[in-house]
């Protein structure tokens, strides 16, 4: 007869992790829209708040995926798509790595340059993903406040200065705000940055951004430009990104990265997507349309729509981070997913990405329920 096992201890709690991974929180920067689904039984009817394009990747993109012969690696060196990638920069083949994204390339600068102790500045409330690597290597975070929703160079460059920081973390135009400088506000932070100190330019967003935004390219500047094919090109799901800067930092990731991280098909598919420049500028304007439209519809609910050259809206609520929190799950509850920021006082906004015209639908059905839901919830 067989007899009952005893279960088993947890093996986990005797493995042992390095000193600084087993001091970090047991947290990661997003919970997917996928997580937030299993939790609820069912799938969102709109799905816009993870800033991806619902107008899909150039047919030729496609092409490229479906003919580029998935049962092999991809080049360690990418070649073909850093070549062109150059050419569009008016730079150097060496002066262009491309990586998983710019999660992934942020992850990978900052193993490069940041180790325990070493001072990074950023914005309170900036991209989150960028503040996980720094503390995933023992960097000391500094921040600063936004101005008047935008991310402040000022108060960035001084914070640097004062503690020595190595990196520099700006996003033009930002996330999750939407805001934006122009050119020649970014180059003159660039001008007086601190000596050692390299500035992240994460401009995942520059391909909606007006003209007047993107600053020039300096090669000779300690400044590394982020780059991602996840977002007007329609690319998010096949993670494809790519980082411009001086030829010695760009091939320094060459010492940590991963090699084979880049798939055949995200890199075939990124090179097709470059070259149809059709697709991308009749994308470009279907995200304008749909800025407009959701400032339309958040307006007649009486909500503020704040300026926007991303992909995205920030919509004002018009209270504080509790009233926002309570219309974000109100939309949640009718299917509509969206996210906020996590830090006062953005965070008395909500997010809402570009969507097709039955997104917008949804949004605009959801969102008058959702207020009177989130004003019961205000004054019990």
């Amino acid at each position: 007869m067989a007899r009952p096992m005893r279960p088993k201890a947890d093996a986990g709690a005797d493995t042992p992790l390095a000193a600084l991974a087993a001091s970090l929180p047991a947290t990661v920067p997003f919970v997917g829209p996928e997580a937030q689904e299993r939790s609820m039984g069912r799938r969102f009817d709109a799905r816009l708040g993870a800033n991806e394009s619902v107008f899909g990747p150039s047919p030729r993109a496609l092409e490229a995926i479906a003919g580029c012969g998935v049962w092999m690696y991809g080049d360690p060196e990418a070649h073909d798509l850093r070549r062109a990638l150059a050419e569009r920069h008016g730079a150097g083949i060496g002066n262009v790595v491309v990586g998983e994204g710019i999660d992934g390339l942020l992850g990978t600068l900052v193993r490069l340059t940041v180790e325990p102790g070493v001072s990074v500045v950023t914005s309170a409330g900036a991209y989150p993903t960028f503040s996980y690597h720094v503390r995933g290597f023992g960097g000391v975070l500094r921040t600063v406040p936004y101005r008047g929703d935008r991310e402040d160079p000022e108060a960035l460059l001084a914070c640097a200065g004062e503690v020595g920081a190595r990196l520099i973390y700006l996003a033009n135009p930002d996330n999750p705000m939407g805001s934006w400088h122009d050119a020649a506000a970014v180059e003159a932070m660039i001008e007086r940055l601190p000596r050692g100190c390299i500035l992240v330019l994460d401009e995942a967003y520059a391909d909606t951004a007006p003209p007047g935004a993107v600053p020039r390219v300096d090669l000779a500047k300690p400044v590394v430009r982020m780059r991602t094919f996840s977002k007007a090109h329609g690319l998010a799901g096949i993670r494809i990104g790519y980082a411009i800067g001086p030829e010695t930092l760009i091939g320094a990731f060459d010492r940590v990265r991963n090699h084979f991280g880049v798939s055949r098909p995200a890199q075939a598919a990124a090179l097709a997507s470059l070259r149809d420049g059709a697709h991308l500028a009749a994308t470009v304007t279907r995200i304008a349309g749909a800025r407009e439209r959701i400032a339309t519809i958040v307006e007649r609910h009486g909500l503020r729509a704040l300026p926007s050259a991303t992909n995205f809206v920030a919509v004002d609520c018009g209270s504080d981070g509790a009233f926002a929190r309570a219309v974000l799950d109100g939309l949640a509850a009718r299917g509509v997913f969206v996210r906020m920021p996590a830090v006062p006082p953005l965070d008395r906004c909500i997010r809402v990405s570009a969507g097709n015209s039955q997104d917008l639908d949804r949004l605009d059905a959801a969102l008058g329920p959702a207020l009177v839901d989130a004003g019961s919830r205000r004054v019990d």
